[in-house]
């Protein structure tokens, strides 16, 4: 089930050099574009050398979607003018305190399992910031050399200052480490002391968006993106701190994790450790938000309650008619029924990094983790195979997820009612007059092939989600959206082969707001947390000890927006 397509960088040189600038290509739209690379397109259209165009830089200021982007791609189908690739931001190696894998080793697993992209992401820390940020860097470079098809980023595990963990990544350049070991090295909350959610170390956190952003802006990095990791674990994120992050730099922080990694933490005893899925199975500290609910401190189909509740946090964010992003990784550290254990006589603390590691013959039946690729994907539209269109994509929203490999794709237009077929896909805007129909299209394509615990997945039911756009939060603690629902539902039928395809009015549009797509093999269903009326059939919360993450699968999608002007 390996993948071997050809990319862009199939040609002779070493991948820590930075790419060629799109900036000058026309057939790069704007929102592609890394901020430097605009920043230089911008430049040249002053001078007269380029021609007119303007970025989006929130969703309601976005241009209308352009047609669907039709160039033919050697790496496969496009949908909806995109490739699709499939990607983990969220990998840990031998550098990391509390893993042991090669990065090679990740890299090849990853690439076997169909993944095009992969982020390194060793933990933050003082031995890291010290050793481990220099060291990883040949093993990545060798890693993109070995392994062509699968880019491979380098980034950290940020511990946020008053908060908890995030990924960070750069693009590859001959800056990468320089700035990925200052910013580790100022910035982190485990470097500088900084863990307690007090209003000085929220402030630190900011100050490292800001650092990122600078270091964009002035060209020693293409780019540089911020997803907040796991990020109800522990409750220590709060509302407005994620408010604060979005806003503080919105071109950097774009999203959280829908979905954490360690998923196979919940498998039951004997076979598995028989804890929390995602190691979700703790309870509220000092630190912790004081208005989140105990249930947020567990998965809901293996999916962060922050997302997995319809009206909940995310759909509050989105309200605000802010793009926020969700993804889907493994955070590997220790492979669920591998036999490998950390090379003999490591030390960490001296070297930055364990032995590498070795056979041992014991099946690690209480390790928490897939390989990257084995269970999660985040699935990113990009216009081509790239590290910059990669980045851009994610930034951009184009954006679904799902574990287990539940379906093989999925195309969404949301379109102007008998106006053809163009239309805004998942992350994009359809601008509109006020009282407009609008229809949403749907094709899912259904799994042909058996996952990697030898089963062809089902999809049983795909939900619409809706939610109106209402403008800013007056309070930057609000976690909930009283207008979002469960729209519509679609059972897939039976005979259902190859494909599932429906049509949804979407009304004549008085006000903006957006849609997203829910989908499940429909397993284990619950009423959501708030109430039938918003959503009769979610994802039921995940029992400790009881949480089989192969019996409860699931997608997500991005929103579409769709914008009254």
């Amino acid at each position: 089930m390996g993948h071997h397509h050809t990319h862009d960088h199939d040609h002779p040189h070493s991948h820590e050099n930075v790419e060629p600038s799109d900036a000058t290509d026309a057939g790069v739209p704007d929102e592609e574009l890394s901020p430097s690379a605009l920043s230089r397109r911008n430049l040249l259209r002053s001078a007269g050398l380029l021609g007119t165009g303007a970025a989006a830089s929130t969703v309601l200021t976005a241009p209308s979607t352009a047609s669907a982007d039709t160039r033919s791609s050697s790496s496969g189908e496009r949908r909806a003018g995109y490739l699709w690739l499939a990607g983990d931001h969220h990998i840990h190696t031998q550098y990391s305190s509390d893993a042991m894998y090669r990065v090679i080793d990740q890299v090849r697993h990853g690439n076997a399992y169909g993944l095009d992209w992969m982020v390194i992401t060793d933990h933050g820390g003082a031995t890291h910031a010290r050793i481990g940020v220099d060291k990883v860097n040949p093993d990545i470079r060798a890693a993109r050399d070995e392994v062509r098809d699968t880019l491979v980023f380098q980034g950290l595990e940020w511990n946020i200052p008053g908060a908890e963990h995030a990924t960070v990544f750069v693009h590859p350049g001959r800056h990468e480490v320089g700035v990925l070991k200052q910013f580790e090295n100022d910035y982190d909350g485990s470097v500088k002391n900084a863990s307690d959610n007090t209003p000085a170390n929220e402030a630190l956190a900011i100050a490292g968006l800001t650092f990122l952003k600078k270091q964009v802006d002035k060209g020693r990095v293409d780019d540089a993106l911020f997803l907040a990791n796991h990020p109800a674990r522990r409750g220590v994120d709060s509302p407005h701190e994620i408010r604060a992050w979005r806003d503080a730099a919105p071109g950097i922080a774009i999203g959280f994790e829908g979905a954490p990694g360690h998923q196979a933490a919940g498998i039951p005893e004997p076979n598995g450790g028989g804890g929390g899925r995602g190691f979700y199975e703790g309870s509220p500290s000092a630190n912790s938000f004081p208005g989140y609910p105990l249930e947020s401190y567990r998965t809901w189909g293996g999916f962060d309650w922050m997302t997995s509740t319809v009206g909940g946090l995310w759909d509050s964010l989105l309200a605000e008619g802010k793009s926020w992003s969700i993804s889907a990784n493994s955070d590997c550290h220790v492979v669920w029924a591998d036999t490998a254990e950390r090379g003999p006589d490591s030390n960490f603390d001296l070297n930055g990094r364990y032995n590498d590691p070795v056979h041992n013959g014991t099946i690690l039946t209480s390790a928490g983790d897939f390989w990257p690729g084995f269970y999660s994907r985040t699935n990113v539209g990009a216009s081509r195979q790239s590290y910059a269109a990669v980045m851009s994509g994610m930034r951009a929203g184009r954006i679904w997820v799902d574990h287990g490999h539940l379906i093989d794709g999925i195309d969404v237009q949301v379109r102007r009612a008998g106006h053809g077929p163009s239309g805004a896909t998942i992350g994009g805007v359809l601008r509109v007059k006020r009282g407009a129909a609008v229809e949403l299209v749907v094709t899912v394509d259904l799994a042909q092939q058996p996952n990697w615990a030898q089963f062809v997945p089902r999809l049983a039911r795909v939900d619409v989600v809706r939610g109106d756009v209402t403008g800013k939060a007056s309070d930057r603690d609000t976690f909930s959206a009283p207008t979002a629902r469960v729209a519509s539902s679609f059972e897939v039928p039976a005979g259902a082969a190859k494909r599932f395809s429906f049509k949804l009015s979407l009304g004549k549009i008085e006000k903006s707001g957006y849609v997203r797509l829910r989908g499940t093999d429909g397993k284990r269903t619950a009423t959501g947390l708030n109430g039938a009326a918003v959503d009769a059939h979610g994802p039921a919360l995940d029992v400790v000890g009881d949480a089989d993450p192969w019996n409860d699968l699931w997608f997500y999608t991005n929103p579409v927006w769709v914008v009254v002007d």
